[in-house]
């Protein structure tokens, strides 16, 4: 280790070097991390590299990946926290909506793909019927005067439409 004297100076002092940042960041697994990073480079470092305050040189290349470590974390502490606000929405601090898993949102396209598919196969007055006064939210008395029926036939044709698509949705 004489030739390496950065090396050996690093040996002796691990101990210190990690209670030093350990002290700082509150955290002594993120402090090994960061001793370890520490003897990475030292041993990267050339044999013959001409080092005179080896100890002030370590501490100064500690301090200098802690300062690199806490600037990351912030950095990803606002990136996440602007993903939450562009995402989610919230009342009073607290999420009221939540983004349903990918295999979720999969499984629900594929039931409104079945659902259209259903009402599609529906008789066309069963499925007009069903259409305006279901999917485009008109009153029973609009949907008949749109179709120029009865209030009475408006409400058989959604309720057989209704039956209809829950069997075949079941299936």
């Amino acid at each position: 280790m004489e030739d390496r004297p950065l090396l050996a100076a690093f040996l002796q002092k691990r101990e210190n070097l990690v209670l030093f940042l350990a002290a700082r960041l509150r955290s002594m697994a993120t402090a090994e991390d960061l001793v370890q990073d520490l003897y990475l480079k030292v041993a990267a470092m050339e044999p013959q590299a001409e080092v005179r305050a080896p100890v002030a040189l370590l501490y100064r290349m500690a301090g200098n990946l802690m300062v690199d470590h806490v600037r990351s974390a912030q950095r990803a502490s606002q990136r996440n926290a602007q993903w939450r606000r562009d995402t989610h929405q919230t009342l009073g601090g607290v999420d009221i909506m939540g983004e349903p898993a990918a295999d979720e949102a999969l499984a629900a396209k594929e039931r409104v793909r079945q659902l259209a598919d259903a009402v599609a196969e529906l008789p066309p007055q069963m499925g007009r019927a069903f259409r305006l006064h279901k999917l485009e939210g008109l009153s029973q008395a609009e949907t008949a005067e749109a179709m120029g029926v009865s209030r009475k036939m408006v409400e058989q044709h959604v309720g057989v439409a209704v039956r209809r698509l829950a069997e075949r949705l079941r299936s």
